[in-house]
């Protein structure tokens, strides 16, 4: 019996040793109109044979169990709706798979014809988006190289964007990255980047947004619905995704960046309430050595939350919040005979901030209807002094950045679907804006500061929007809406309408056509300038929104189940810019210049055209490939009425990525896989130098007669990230490789002055950003 037992022990032993970890998949499958559960649908994997699956509940809950781990595809389908494909779901075996599954509604009985499944990958989230949006893929933004678990970086892979290696700030379409706009959970927030605006506004060094913690998102490059105010060239909509109410899960990761740990599961046993929560922190220490100059002393640190409240009869409840702080600073050199740049010379310390918390609510309604109402407080600042060496070793005061805004916003609207072709919603959204600012700059050795802005008080911005999509015949769809905004600082508003149809010309084609009115504010600080030229104060309170008329045809085809291809021409007309009367200079070529000190007008204009092509291979038999290439134009007329290239028009960028995943192990249990990206683009435009104006002032002096007449250098950037997971019963280890710019491409930042060569030199700045992380999930 001994004998028999131990036989026994080790052969139990030995096929739980070498057993294929196996997990569970779960979530809710919704109306994508109503939000409404679907009772009864059907969920079956596509990925396995035999194929296997099950259906919901009559709440729209499903529970698949014992999945071994790997990469799966599943098909949804049940009465009365459009079938759809859910591709490329990574199970783990630490994690449990959550999954919020939408389900289009047919507008007609289809008896005889055949529909082709909707793929998830190919439609945004936003069912009123008709062009000019994607769905922005967390899976994707842990797994392309260059994304570097980062939406920004993410989307510069996406056809009709550009960006750089060492500043996220991305271009839309040729404007520039201040005019997009980040949305989380429904909120315009600050710029949730580390670092931000500091080289680029809208842009930073690393984003505040963890993977870990966001759900699948929308992103926009054009004629956005009526719902999204406030925003000109593209919309980031970020949601998070509620934590695991059914077991506590947790990740800790540690790198070369920093750490990060995170955490999610029910309250208690049994409740449907969940929690989770991330915190990252870093000082950057160890990429000293390859990083340039007195970028060591970085310390970020950021924090991100979720809590979720789901009830009987009171509808959801949810608390949400992130936050960031930042500090860093360079010191200057003491020896004179080093001062090489005047930058040499200057001491800076720099203190950042942004958080956004907010509570939302979801209640839902008789007869296919639901409201959202969420309140909510964002605030971000910027604490920045500079003080410079004189001749004697003394430090001076140089400039000073005090920067403080707070807002408080209440955003409500009702969701609303008629039978099976007509959902409108309409809601307001209320933004009450406090600010303090200060910033002064001493434009001389010499002199002291002089006060550019030294203002504080509370302004509004009021929106309202009511936006319907509605199914002419089962083959065309019309999504047409109206905006409104006003701005209580002066006076100013908007009204704005929206249009689009997509008409499906075949099964596997589509083409689709949208026309927006979009408009965006200035930085606050702008408003409140003083003229140096004249000694006026706030100088342009009156300044009015940037506006832009967007026009986008689109084309879709679906090649394969696996192949889609897309198109998209585009003409933008951009009006009422603010410009300097009788200058080139205008506000669409802003790039980070805090201490701007003259009067504007909304004068300037603005064209950009071009055409956006993709081509993607969706995972499958372990690869996938992304294929994407712009070409278009970007100019601007100034105060003096001439046409000119914009500083950010590159007329090219194309990007092709492509990975492979491998299977292996004893049982086929663990993960390798390798993914690249490379990049090729065009180079942003800069004014010519009057080199003899230079020389004599011992500083950079741009001949603006010629604005932006020169271009720089095209860049071939590569990216690269290699991971290995080891999936065991109840935890999940990966080792990553993960590094930015392998190729060392110099960014172009402008030009400095070299003192000791008494020349004009281009500030290039070559990073190439590597991250070796170790992951733990249990």
């Amino acid at each position: 019996m001994t004998r028999k037992a131990i036989i026994i022990f080790i052969f139990l032993f030995t096929k739980q040793l070498f057993a294929q970890p196996t997990q569970r998949i779960f979530g809710t499958v919704i109306n994508s109109a109503s939000n409404a559960p679907v009772p009864f649908a059907s969920v079956v994997h596509l990925s396995v044979k035999p194929l296997f699956g099950t259906t919901t509940d009559s709440l729209g809950n499903f529970t698949i169990t014992n999945v071994p781990v790997g990469r799966y595809d599943l098909k949804v389908t049940s009465v009365g709706f459009e079938p759809t494909i859910i591709r490329e779901i990574l199970v783990i075996s630490a994690k449990q798979t959550f999954l919020n599954i939408q389900l289009t509604e047919k507008s007609s009985s289809l008896n005889e014809v055949t529909i082709r499944p909707r793929v998830s990958k190919e439609q945004p989230l936003n069912t009123m988006a008709t062009v000019s949006a994607r769905m922005l893929s967390v899976e994707e933004a842990k797994r392309y190289a260059g994304g570097f678990d980062d939406p920004a970086r993410l989307a510069s892979s996406f056809a009709g964007v550009a960006g750089n290696t060492d500043v996220n700030g991305i271009i839309v379409r040729g404007n520039a990255p201040k005019f997009l706009q980040w949305k989380m959970e429904g909120i315009e927030i600050p710029n949730p980047n580390h670092y931000g605006d500091l080289k680029s506004f809208g842009g930073g060094s690393f984003t505040a947004l963890s993977s870990q913690m966001l759900a699948n998102s929308d992103f926009f490059t054009g004629a956005f619905p009526a719902e999204y105010s406030n925003a000109l060239s593209g919309v980031f909509d970020i949601a998070m995704r509620k934590g695991n109410n059914q077991k506590s899960e947790h990740t800790f990761q540690a790198g070369l960046i920093g750490i990060d740990a995170s955490s999610e599961g029910p309250f208690k046993k049994g409740s449907q309430a969940s929690y989770l929560f991330n915190y990252r922190y870093s000082t950057l220490a160890l990429l000293g050595p390859i990083l340039p100059e007195n970028v060591g002393g970085l310390k970020f640190q950021d924090l991100s939350f979720k809590l979720n409240f789901p009830t009987t009869k009171m509808g959801v409840f949810s608390i949400w919040g992130i936050g960031l702080a930042d500090k860093t600073g360079a010191k200057a050199k003491t020896d004179s005979t080093q001062w090489k740049y005047y930058n040499d010379r200057e001491q800076d310390n720099i203190q950042q901030y942004m958080g956004a918390l907010g509570v939302s609510h979801k209640l839902f309604l008789r007869n296919n209807a639901y409201i959202k109402t969420t309140l909510a407080t964002t605030t971000n600042g910027t604490d920045w002094t500079t003080e410079k060496l004189n001749t004697q070793l003394n430090l001076l005061p140089k400039s000073k950045i005090s920067v403080a805004n707070s807002n408080f916003v209440v955003s409500s609207f009702i969701n609303k679907t008629f039978g099976t072709k007509h959902t409108n919603k309409t809601g307001i959204l209320l933004t009450g804006m406090m600010y303090d600012l200060l910033l002064s700059k001493s434009f001389s050795a010499d002199l002291p500061q002089k006060e550019i802005i030294n203002s504080s008080g509370f302004s509004s911005l009021l929106s309202a929007y009511s936006n319907s999509s509605v199914s002419l015949s089962d083959k065309l769809l019309v999504n047409i809406g109206i905006n409104g905004q006003f701005f209580t600082l002066n006076k100013h508003y908007t009204i704005e309408p929206r249009f689009g149809l997509r008409y499906q010309v075949k099964q596997n084609h589509s083409i689709g056509l949208a026309y927006g009115l979009h408009s965006r504010l200035e930085r606050l600080n702008y408003y409140f300038n003083n003229s140096l030229a004249t000694g006026q104060t706030a100088v342009n309170k009156n300044l009015d929104f940037t506006k832009a008329h967007h026009f986008i045809l689109s084309y879709d085809w679906n090649i394969s189940d696996l192949v889609h291809f897309r198109i998209e021409p585009y003409y933008q007309q951009l009006f009422s810019v603010p410009v300097v009367a009788n200058s080139s200079f205008s506000f669409i070529n802003l790039q980070n210049d805090w201490f701007f000190a003259d009067k504007l007008e909304n004068t300037g204009k603005g064209k950009n055209y071009g055409i956006d092509i993709t081509v993607e291979k969706y995972i499958s038999k372990g690869y996938y490939y992304l294929l994407t290439g712009s070409l278009f134009s970007s100019t601007y007329k100034g105060g003096d009425n001439v046409w000119r290239d914009t500083r950010f028009n590159r007329n090219y960028v194309f990007n092709f990525l492509i990975g492979k995943e491998w299977q292996i192990g004893q049982s086929k249990q663990n993960t390798l896989s390798l993914n690249t990206r490379i990049t090729y683009q065009g180079g942003n435009h800069y004014s010519p130098i009057n080199i003899a104006a230079s020389t004599t002032s011992q500083e950079v002096i741009f001949d603006e007669t010629n604005a932006f007449k020169m271009q720089s250098e095209p860049s071939l950037n590569v990216h690269f990230t290699a991971s290995y997971k080891i999936n065991k019963n109840k935890s999940s280890r990966e080792i990553a490789l993960k590094v930015l710019n392998m190729t060392n491409q110099p960014d172009f930042n402008g030009f400095h002055y070299n003192l000791i060569q008494r020349r004009v030199d281009k500030d290039l700045t070559s990073v190439a950003i590597p991250n070796l992380s170790y992951k733990i999930e249990f």
